[in-house]
């Protein structure tokens, strides 16, 4: 099955394909304030390319836990005039990461390809708006970045419960005439989950296949394993992604999410040499 982002050929099932995430917050859990300079943001999303990204995932608002929502015009300040500049520069293999329909139809018309809907089509306008993407992620999250962590996190049935959320969110997308082969999911790393649970469902990752057009996974630096390898700071924790990513890799998910895209295509060239 064929994906197109932008300039980029997404073969699902051909490989593991790299999403390299640009995040022009100020407050973001790993590089907030590194690249919300519109200079430094298109610096970096063309050193992203260069080093083996597929595709650039850029988010205008930080989606960490107990991060406080922006306003629809402060995310379009952030992120238009960005998308505009790189499509300028021949990069459209983006996708938007962003809930706001308004923020995906107005960077869709800038060139950008892809949605990547963290909140799951919580705007219903997002379902009319998709229509002109080339592909749609739909994430699933317990509740939202003010509360996922307030409350002890609780499943009765924690597969069954993601899967059966996103096949929902799938169904909705069906009936308004968004095709199963432009949907891939997220089961939501990080996201409502704790360590056991994420640790759960990074090992049993092949519940979801089948039920979209392919799997996104984005572990990359995130609390968990900090958790598990006592390292405090999300920067440092490059070398523990790599481990998800191989796991990830070696139970073929479609799409792995990092911020360190030179490290993981390297891991990658290596790791396929001994797969293959």
């Amino acid at each position: 099955m064929n994906i197109k982002c932008g300039n980029k050929n997404i073969i699902i099932g051909k490989k593991t394909y790299i999403m390299g995430i640009l995040n022009i917050t100020p407050d973001s859990f790993s590089d907030g304030g590194r690249f919300n300079i519109i200079d430094k943001a298109i610096l970096h999303a063309e050193k992203l390319i260069q080093e083996g990204a597929d595709i650039i995932d850029i988010g205008a608002e930080s989606s960490r836990p107990f991060s406080s929502p922006i306003t629809l015009k402060e995310e379009l300040n952030r992120i238009v005039k960005i998308v505009k500049s790189l499509v300028l520069r021949g990069i459209n293999n983006i996708s938007i990461d962003t809930n706001k329909s308004e923020v995906a139809k107005q960077c869709l018309n800038e060139g950008a390809s892809w949605i990547n809907d963290v909140s799951a089509l919580s705007d219903k306008n997002m379902l009319k708006i998709i229509h002109n993407a080339d592909a749609i992620i739909i994430m699933h999250n317990k509740s939202n970045p003010q509360t996922m962590h307030k409350t002890p996190i609780i499943y009765n049935n924690m597969f069954y419960e993601i899967k059966h959320f996103l096949q929902q969110k799938i169904q909705l997308a069906n009936i308004n005439n968004i095709p199963s082969n432009k949907i891939l999911i997220d089961p939501g790393i990080g996201f409502g989950k704790n360590i056991h649970h994420n640790i759960e469902l990074s090992k049993y990752l092949n519940i979801f296949k089948n039920i979209s057009s392919g799997i996104v996974y984005g572990a990359s630096r995130k609390k968990f394993l900090g958790q598990i390898t006592n390292i405090p700071l999300p920067q440092q924790r490059d070398n523990a992604t790599l481990s998800t990513t191989a796991f990830a890799t070696l139970n073929n998910i479609n799409i792995i999410r990092v911020h360190n895209v030179k490290k993981t295509k390297h891991f990658l060239k290596v790791l396929y040499r001994f797969k293959t």
